[in-house]
């Protein structure tokens, strides 16, 4: 063979599966538009005392675009349109007559908030730099657990806000938040009426969160909402809190404390909140034992309630605007994964009022969830709520829904 053979036989493995070009110029430049796409196709039933049995079968979408950077600049805009391909269901409450506006509305019917409705869901200007985030347009917004600040993503139409925000970390472990307000674009949708229709005001919210302590996170919140009068309810109220979470003994624990003036619907109260929890991990399971407790009269006007109180949804009225007489909820949760990558989560709730009881009424919840995918998920979700309290009404949910998104 000859030398020239050889060395070519000796330099080629060196370069075998390497480019010839730099890596950089391998990378594709980022798309200046990208498409985004979320569907959620759920059927959904619900069993309410005193009303009939309902069932709707509901698909979303929320298709829009976002474009890349340019010198900090950034665009989002994106449409949501929900309808109803079975619409044996109310989509507000009221019984015999539609109250909110909203369609589908079914006399008698049990209610699922999911209203057939198209509207625009975001459409917001954002500059970057400096370690300061700034939004200006109809957004989304969630702050710590949404316990207070959410976007109820749960139901279909989510819950968006006109505001500009702003999010700063200049500072190591120190994360920033303030929104300023003046129009809450509700779950209802563009159509509803009267005291469901699309919320207007001046809100200011401040919320941050320090993790510079080893293993704790601190944080904090004020949030000052005067809304414009409505028709049948005052959501005004100052609302200041703390909350800590961190580790001890192999268990994670959690604490909120926060004071509300001007609570409840007619304003004239002061009111508390406490929420605590641990949570312990054994391997691939995890146990949470928690008590959530509300003051008479403390309201939560732009939470994701879903989130709180069980899933059959049977308090979360009262709990928005701060007609219950205090609501206290013993809760534990126990998570595990069962097979082919489900996870299964059960809760059992025992609710009384100022005080720790079941003499509000016992709830249950069970949830299957699977991530097939980063973009394909399915969920299986039971809630039950039982009482004979007058301030509610025993309530039976359940659903079955696919979400894809890209």
């Amino acid at each position: 063979m000859k030398p020239t053979s050889l060395l070519l036989l000796a330099v080629t493995p060196a370069f075998a599966g390497s480019p010839l070009v730099p890596a950089s110029a391998t990378k594709p430049e980022p798309a200046w538009i990208t498409p985004t796409l979320d569907i959620r196709v759920r059927y959904e039933i619900a069993d309410i005392d005193g009303y009939d049995f309902s069932h709707g079968l509901t698909t979303r979408e929320r298709v829009g675009f976002k474009t890349a950077a340019w010198n900090g600049l950034s665009f989002l805009a994106e449409g949501e349109f929900t309808q109803a391909l079975i619409d044996d269901y109310s989509a507000g409450p009221g019984k015999i007559v539609n109250t909110a506006g909203v369609d589908p509305f079914v006399r008698n019917n049990s209610f699922t908030f999911d209203p057939e409705t198209n509207e625009l869901n975001q459409l917001y200007v954002q500059y970057a730099a400096f370690e300061t985030v700034v939004r200006v347009g109809r957004q989304q917004l969630v702050y710590d657990k949404a316990a207070f600040i959410g976007d109820v993503i749960w139901r279909q139409n989510q819950q968006t806000y006109d505001a500009v925000s702003l999010t700063n970390k200049s500072i190591e472990g120190l994360t920033l938040n303030y929104a300023y307000i003046n129009q809450v674009n509700r779950i209802f949708g563009s159509s509803a009426s009267g005291v469901f229709k699309d919320a207007t005001g001046d809100l200011h919210l401040l919320n941050g969160s320090y993790t510079g302590i080893k293993g704790v996170t601190l944080g904090g919140y004020a949030y000052l909402m005067d809304f414009e009068e409505k028709a049948a309810m005052k959501w005004n109220n100052d609302t200041y809190g703390l909350h800590a979470k961190g580790k001890l003994g192999g268990i994670e624990l959690y604490g909120e404390a926060a004071y509300q003036d001007e609570a409840g619907d007619l304003n004239n109260k002061n009111a508390m909140y406490f929420h605590i929890n641990a949570t312990k991990t054994f391997g691939p399971q995890s146990l949470t034992v928690g008590i959530e407790q509300l003051d008479a009269g403390f309201q939560t006007p732009l939470s994701t309630v879903h989130a709180f109180n069980g899933f059959a949804d049977a308090t979360d009225v009262r709990r928005v605007d701060g007609t219950h007489g205090g609501l206290t909820d013993t809760y534990i949760t126990h998570v595990i994964p069962i097979f082919f990558g489900i996870k299964w989560a059960n809760s059992l709730h025992f609710f009384g009022d100022n005080t720790i009881g079941a003499n509000l009424g016992f709830g249950a919840d069970s949830v299957l969830s699977k991530k097939f995918d980063d973009h394909l998920s399915a969920i299986i979700k039971v809630g039950y709520f039982d009482t004979s309290d007058k301030q509610y009404v025993s309530t039976t949910r359940a659903s079955f829904e696919v979400n894809y998104n890209f």
